[in-house]
């Protein structure tokens, strides 16, 4: 969906069409469920900031300004949602897998496993700037001005978190003797 087609569907929604926000739905609930799992670390606390996002964007889609993107919206209000959930929650768990790669050998999918666990366990201990900027970079595949939109903060700024928190994941899967 390019942006033309975005920006008609959220002009639809804005004045009622509720199969023009549910494409939208359908667009964006599997990278905003993805961006608050890898924040969260757990798949029912995504579930339940996926489900907040877009009844919260359902209800304010007249303070949505259209001189901006829908997904730098969506992902706002995702982002936030995360940060509340994991405030009021005051917990972090190891994240299992949630779909069961196959591999060509038991070595390779061992490796595999320990890797993602281990990513998942050092983007656990990363502070959420960090943490937000390296899901929005490799989890979602945003440009750095996508990201800057999203959380609101300069180019720059992204750039910089990012070296650092790559810097930090590193250095903590270097430790483990994964890298």
């Amino acid at each position: 969906m390019d942006e033309s087609q975005e920006s008609q569907l959220v002009g639809e929604a804005i004045r009622g069409s509720r199969a023009a926000f549910a494409a939208l739905l359908e667009r964006y609930e599997k990278p905003v469920f993805n961006a608050a799992f890898r924040i969260l670390g757990d798949f029912e606390d995504a579930r339940d900031v996926t489900q907040s996002t877009f009844l919260k964007a359902y209800e304010n889609l007249e303070t949505f300004d259209e001189k901006y993107r829908f997904f730098s919206w969506i992902y706002r209000i995702a982002i936030n949602e995360a940060l509340n959930l994991r405030k009021t929650r005051d917990r972090l768990e190891v994240i299992e897998d949630l779909v069961a790669e196959e591999h060509d050998n038991p070595e390779s999918a061992a490796y595999q496993t320990e890797l993602n666990q281990s990513v998942h366990e050092g983007l656990m201990k990363l502070g959420l700037d960090y943490r937000m900027v390296i899901v929005l970079k490799h989890f979602n595949d945003f440009n750095y001005r996508d990201i800057s939109e999203v959380l609101g903060i300069p180019e720059k700024t992204v750039k910089s978190r990012l070296f650092t928190a790559r810097s930090i994941l590193q250095e903590d899967l270097s430790k483990r003797g994964i890298l």
